[in-house]
């Protein structure tokens, strides 16, 4: 092909696996490459974390091929070959989406707005390439010939280090909104500029993101915070007036420092835990992130309708959860840690006796305890709670170990017999006569 650049990228850089994939594709007569991010972070001399196919074999001759593989996807059919936990994700050659062509094509596929619903119809190498978001992305890489596609000029942007949509920006945020997202999300994460029209229209149509189901915009939020490079997604949503369209009720609440710089050290914090390799759950992210909107809610309850501080922070978490819902979902196994932390706030300044020791018990506490550092950091007046709960995980070392650590099972064992001896029952007594 005219466009074919030979570049011979490292051979312990490349996949195996993804190299067996475009090998028995070749030998069965379709075309096949490497493509996409695994091709942009070689040339960029990081090492990719996912290898993905594209081919002219439909997902069905796919399937075919490879005994451990299987198709998923509605939108989009695509092809998972698993190799242990290993996946190679192989997708067939897109079409590019007609705009007149209602004959050929089932309009019924296409929403009002002109997001794309259903993509199953399939194309060639130079029409997939189109249908691609960023030039960047639109690389291909042929391991057998050592060669680089890039028809649309993607290898030029590397070097420009520039985020740069194909097409018209209007017309392809409108086919998929979640765009704009991955345009922030690149930036962040490859300290590239993002050209001037694919950014301009970010905030013009930054509304389109309300037509996203609130599931697939939760898993956007956990590619954006949770990759390692959450501080800057964070303020690349902010400066392209996007972070509105995922969290309002916390957007409508950055005016106050305090909230702003609570949500900035926890994304820092999880951005340094992933470097140094350390468990992270986004159940702290959103309680950070909802933690204002959770405090307004509370008092506002407590004001106006008079309730109790415990149903006030029942009330107001279902209350703040339910309507972020609406914009990303959040799973229970997050929103209910995440209430854990919230709550535990209000049970921290317990200091002394049995509730001092119930609160460093909880399977949260460790969590909690970071969430209260971090809003002291940001500025908020705790009256030395941080550092009563450092030192007293200093001096009562057996009480603040989290509910995963267990008891040896010699003791467990004994507590065990010790609750059997308690529970039995004393023969009734004989009425006396």
């Amino acid at each position: 092909m005219s466009d074919a650049v030979s570049i011979t990228l490292k051979a312990d850089q490349l996949n195996l696996n993804a190299r067996k994939v475009v090998k028995r594709l070749h030998e069965s007569g379709f075309e096949a490459y490497l493509v996409g991010g695994c091709v942009r972070d070689l040339l960029l001399d990081k090492q990719p974390k996912d290898f993905d196919v594209s081919t002219n074999a439909h997902p069905e001759e796919v399937r075919d091929l490879f005994r451990n593989s299987r198709m998923v996807g509605r939108r989009f059919k695509i092809v998972h070959v698993r190799f242990g936990r290993e996946i190679v994700e192989v997708a067939t050659f897109r079409a590019e989406h007609p705009e007149e062509d209602h004959e050929t094509y089932d309009s019924s596929h296409i929403s009002e707005g002109g997001m794309i619903l259903s993509d199953n119809r399939y194309g060639t190498f130079r029409e997939d390439a189109r249908r691609r978001d960023f030039t960047i992305n639109a690389l291909y890489y042929d391991p057998e010939n050592e060669e680089v596609l890039d028809p649309l000029d993607g290898v030029k942007d590397l070097e420009k280090r520039q985020i740069r949509l194909i097409g018209i920006p209007e017309d392809r945020y409108r086919e998929d909104p979640v765009r704009m997202l991955r345009a922030i999300r690149f930036r962040a994460k490859l300290g590239f500029d993002i050209e001037d029209e694919t950014r301009t229209a970010i905030k013009e149509y930054g509304f389109l993101l309300q037509d996203i189901p609130p599931a697939r915009l939760f898993e956007e939020v956990l590619k954006l915070f949770m990759s390692g490079y959450a501080l800057q997604a964070f303020a690349g949503l902010i400066n392209e007036d996007a972070f509105r369209w995922l969290f309002p009720d916390t957007q409508n609440l950055l005016a106050e420092p305090l909230n702003q710089k609570l949500i900035e050290l926890a994304l820092g914090s999880t951005d340094t835990r992933i470097g140094n390799d350390m468990p992270v759950t986004p159940a702290f992210i959103f309680a950070a992130l909802l933690w204002g909107p959770f405090l307004e809610e509370r008092q506002r309850l407590i004001d106006e309708e008079g309730v109790t501080i415990y149903a006030a922070n029942m009330e107001a978490a279902n209350n703040v959860i339910a309507k972020q819902q609406l914009f990303t979902s959040i799973p229970k196994r997050f929103s209910g840690p995440m209430r854990d932390i919230w709550f535990l706030q209000f049970r921290m300044p317990n200091k002394t006796g049995k509730k001092a020791v119930a609160v460093a018990n909880h399977k949260r506490f460790r969590a909690a305890y970071d969430f209260l550092l971090l809003r002291e950091k940001a500025g908020e007046a705790l009256n030395g709670l941080g550092a009563f709960w450092t030192q007293y995980q200093i001096d009562n070392p057996l009480d603040t170990q989290s509910s995963n650590h267990r008891r040896p099972a010699d003791q467990q064992n004994s507590d065990r017999q010790g609750s059997r001896r308690r529970r039995r029952k004393r023969p009734p007594r004989t009425p006396s006569t």
